[in-house]
C-alpha cells in the first residue's frame, strides 16, 4: 500500500490574483532613460521649426492650415503630409509618449515618425522639382523644412530605440 501525502498549497498562489493585473501594467511600460530628455529637446526643436520658412515665406505654420500665402507658393500635397505627421506623430504622440510612458505610445510615435521622415524628404525632393507644363519657378525648401526633417527622423531613431528597450521583466512570459 502506498500512501499519497496531501499536496501542500503554495503560499503564493493567493497573491497570484493581485500580481497578474499589476504585471500587465508593468509590461506595457517603459523607462527612456536619458532618451526622454533627448526626445523632449527634439520635440521642442521639432516644434521651433513650424516658426521658420518652409519655402520661400511660407512657414510651416502656414503650410499645416493651408493659408492663402501656402496656396500662393502652390504647396505640394507632400509638404502638407510631412508637417501634418511631424504634428500629429514627431510631437503628439511623442509628448503622449513622454508623459504616460506606454510601450505602445513609443511604437507608435517611432512608426509615425519613420512615415513623417521619408514624406520629409519626397517633400525637399518635390521642392527642387522644376515644374515641367508651369512657366512659374517656386521656392526652394526652406531652413524650417529642412530641420524639420532632421528632428523627425532624430526622433525616429529615439523611439525606435525605446520601442526596442524592452526590460527582460516585460518580456518574460508569466509563471504558471
Amino acid at each position: 500500500m502506498t500512501t499519497s501525502t496531501p499536496r501542500v498549497p503554495d503560499p503564493s498562489e493567493s497573491f497570484r490574483s493581485d500580481v497578474d493585473p499589476e504585471r500587465r501594467r508593468l509590461a506595457g511600460e517603459i523607462d527612456p532613460g536619458i532618451r526622454a530628455l533627448v526626445a523632449a529637446v527634439f520635440v521642442l526643436l521639432l516644434l521651433g521649426t513650424f516658426a521658420l520658412p518652409h519655402t520661400g515665406s511660407v512657414n510651416g505654420w502656414q503650410v499645416l492650415t493651408n493659408s492663402a500665402a501656402a496656396q500662393e507658393e502652390s504647396i505640394k500635397i507632400m509638404s502638407q503630409l510631412f508637417v501634418w505627421f511631424a504634428m500629429v506623430f514627431g510631437v503628439g504622440f511623442s509628448i503622449l509618449g513622454l508623459v504616460r510612458r506606454r510601450w505602445i505610445a513609443s511604437l507608435v510615435a517611432a512608426g509615425g515618425s519613420f512615415v513623417g521622415s521619408v514624406l520629409g524628404m519626397l517633400a525637399i525632393w518635390s521642392r527642387q522639382t522644376p515644374p515641367i507644363a508651369e512657366a512659374t519657378v517656386t521656392s526652394g525648401p526652406g531652413i524650417g523644412l529642412v530641420l524639420g526633417l532632421v528632428c523627425l527622423v532624430a526622433l525616429f531613431l529615439t523611439w525606435f530605440g525605446v520601442a526596442l528597450t524592452r526590460s527582460p521583466e516585460t518580456t518574460a512570459k508569466p509563471v504558471q
